[in-house]
């Protein structure tokens, strides 16, 4: 954090995209970022970050979110990659059930790197494969409530619930600093009740799920 020019606080927040790769992550960035998708991405090689604005209670947040590949051969990066990241979105692709299994690695290598306080979201990415689909919601949501986590399925392909997915882990983080600044001991209380794993979508309903009907 820091003052910008109006006198007032700037909020810039470290959010990690980790994942197998081909998952899409690199698209669910694009998407996000600049509203674009990459038929034919390639894997991402190193490390790639984008800046990205959210208003959030009138203030603006901004979020640099990093992006890396997957591949095994890249973990050298790792320790730089995580080093104070405060949100992670955790994808996996639901046409394909290995990406899923790994899924706990890739929180195992989180807890290892960050700090406790990261604000995780799992992510079932490329919802619209629906007719090819290897992972079920209910799997993912499961997943998500075992290990308190934010459980959304997105598609990067046509931005279903793309900014959705990022906004809430960017929300999550600002109410974490904003817990931390007031000091609030009913933090930890109020996660243990319920650490969301349904997320809210406007007011009154509760999306956790890719498409209706």
């Amino acid at each position: 954090m820091a003052d910008d020019e109006a006198g007032g606080e700037e909020y810039l927040f470290k959010v990690v995209l980790i994942g197998d790769s081909a998952v899409g992550k690199s698209n669910l960035l694009s998407r996000f970022a600049r509203n674009e998708f990459d038929q034919n991405s390639k894997a991402t090689i190193g490390v790639e970050f984008q800046t990205q604005a959210v208003e959030i209670d009138g203030k603006e947040v901004k979020a640099q979110i990093w992006d890396t590949a997957g591949q095994e051969r890249f973990r050298a990066v790792t320790s730089a990659y995580y080093r104070g990241a405060v949100g992670a979105l955790v994808v996996y692709d639901i046409s394909r059930k290995t990406t899923f299994e790994s899924v706990e690695r890739w929180l195992n290598e989180l807890t290892m790197h960050c700090d406790t306080a990261v604000a995780k979201m799992l992510v079932g990415n490329k919802c619209d494969l629906e007719d090819i689909r290897d992972v079920s919601i209910e799997d993912g949501k499961s997943l998500a409530e075992e290990k308190g986590l934010f459980f959304m399925e997105t598609s990067a392909l046509d931005a279903t619930n793309v900014q959705e997915a990022f906004e809430v882990v960017i929300r999550e983080i600002y109410n974490n600093v904003s817990r931390k600044v007031l000091n609030s001991d009913s933090y930890k209380a109020e996660l243990s009740v319920n650490r969301v794993t349904l997320v809210k979508n406007g007011a009154d309903s509760t999306k956790y799920r890719c498409c209706s009907g």
